[in-house]
């Protein structure tokens, strides 16, 4: 019986995927203790994390209510913010090739982390092990240090006091920096940096986020109608 060498491309993503699940991980401990602090109970803390499982939205959640803003406000930006998982599942649904629970599985593990592994491989079997072993990492360590952070929260006291609301921001901002190589990327994230904070002190906690990304969109939408010309009429060309 022989069995098939190991593919380096598979053992790669492992690796990064274990990697990028313990970055990710660790700060959410700083959600679970953030969370605790602006009024939410521990059991309501762990059920943001195990199913909605968005750590941009459940921070933005938590940071609407912590400012005392309306629930509306708070849904409304943490359901804006976890709609780009939509969008992830379609780039990530062709990769994968799953069915039955395993699909709402992959459905649960679709977050900015997984499809960000499964898309840098360039080999189907390494995209797959990335995207399991850095969602399924993720989820785990995720919701095991959300706990530890809720658990300890009180104890810690406020926790921006030892610069974990920070921790996120620093987290996403990794995340988001290396897509921001084009000029039309730059635009759409300095407009709508720009909206956001010329709004905070105008308007209730949460607006400036739903703003921001109202603007992002048209900006994105207009700024990119150039450049879908151009390949548009490097096609015909060719």
């Amino acid at each position: 019986m022989t069995h098939a060498p190991p593919n380096p491309a598979v053992r790669a993503a492992v690796r990064q995927g274990l990697s990028v699940a313990v970055a990710t991980g660790l700060y959410g401990i700083s959600f679970g203790a953030l969370s605790v602090a602006a009024g939410i109970g521990v059991l309501p803390t762990m059920a943001l994390s195990l199913l909605l499982f968005s750590g941009g939205s459940q921070f933005a959640l938590v940071g609407v209510v912590g400012a005392g803003g309306s629930p509306v406000a708070a849904v409304a930006t943490a359901a804006l913010l976890g709609a780009r998982n939509t969008l992830y599942g379609a780039v990530v649904t062709p990769l994968l090739r799953v069915h039955g629970l395993r699909r709402v599985a992959a459905a649960q593990l679709t977050i900015d982390e997984s499809t960000a592994v499964a898309t840098a491989q360039t080999d189907t079997r390494a995209a797959r092990a990335g995207f399991w072993v850095a969602g399924g990492g993720v989820f785990v360590l995720w919701n095991s240090f959300t706990l530890l952070g809720a658990l300890a929260g009180h104890a810690m006291g406020d926790p921006r006091a030892w610069g974990l609301d920070a921790a996120a921001a620093a987290a996403f901002l990794a995340l988001v920096w290396p897509r921001l190589a084009s000029r039309t990327a730059q635009l759409v994230a300095g407009i709508a940096v720009v909206v956001s904070a010329g709004l905070i002190p105008l308007v209730p906690s949460g607006v400036p986020v739903l703003a921001a990304a109202a603007s992002a969109i048209a900006v994105g939408v207009v700024a990119g109608r150039p450049e879908r010309a151009r390949d548009a009429d490097a096609q015909v060309d060719a």
